[in-house]
């Protein structure tokens, strides 16, 4: 048995609600990608399982936020499906139901600790994907590949969503969500130089760069009554 004694954030049996709107994705992207090093540079380009090493067991978003995409998740993922959570830690944000409704579901990320505390997981395996993007599993295994607000922390993007490529199904898609929170010394120089609506500019051309087409973007930022502050979240999503 697995898992740590906290309260999840589901939206379940809040006074929250969950619009989602379109949001376009208009940058048209050169042929090649136009990144260079300077771009994927971080103020702390210090080795990341040290910066990783102690566990955080905690939310890197707020509750609204965290509720909002685990209802997005519950629209948007069928059950039976085979998931596979890239940068993955202690939780993975999805239904408390996945665990038993789900085929399967496999995790990547930093923390083996972590990972070993998420008890949604049928299988994990600790990986460092700025210095080994090659992901363990087959070609065509997965149904669905999530990856919450951690693109930011990738300096190898591309190679990472070409295997996310390699992995998924026919068919199957990829869902990357971000918020405006991260940990400035590890997110990548370009990153923290863009705005929100940037951003998903650039995982869009991240994603069309690794093999997939155009994606779809949504701002799926929960309504809070009384809260007009709580952390914004967005869905970059594409179907290979």
């Amino acid at each position: 048995t697995r898992g740590v004694l906290v309260r999840r954030f589901t939206g379940d049996s809040t006074p929250y609600s969950f619009p989602t709107s379109p949001v376009s994705l208009v940058k048209e992207w050169p042929e090649s990608p136009p990144f260079t090093q300077k771009d994927f540079f971080r103020a702390d380009e210090g080795d990341d399982e040290n910066f990783y090493t102690l566990p955080r067991l905690v939310y890197h978003i707020d509750e609204p936020a965290v509720a909002s995409l685990t209802q997005y998740y519950r629209a948007n993922i069928k059950p039976g499906s085979s998931i596979l959570d890239i940068c993955s830690s202690w939780v993975s944000h999805y239904p408390l139901e996945f665990k038993d409704n789900m085929k399967r579901i496999s995790a990547t990320g930093m923390n083996p600790l972590e990972l070993m505390a998420n008890d949604q997981l049928t299988d994990y395996e600790a990986r460092n994907l700025n210095i080994n993007p090659a992901l363990p599993y087959e070609d065509n295994s997965f149904d669905v590949v999530t990856c919450v607000v951690s693109i930011d922390y990738l300096i190898k993007p591309i190679e990472s969503l070409k295997e996310v490529h390699r992995v998924l199904k026919p068919g199957g898609k990829v869902i990357i969500s971000q918020s405006n929170r991260c940990f400035p010394s590890k997110a990548i120089s370009m990153w923290l130089n863009m705005n929100d609506r940037q951003h998903l500019e650039l995982i869009n051309g991240y994603l069309q760069y690794a093999g997939f087409g155009k994606a779809q973007a949504y701002d799926i930022t929960a309504s809070v009554p009384g809260e007009r502050f709580n952390d914004p979240m967005f869905i970059v999503e594409v179907t290979k």
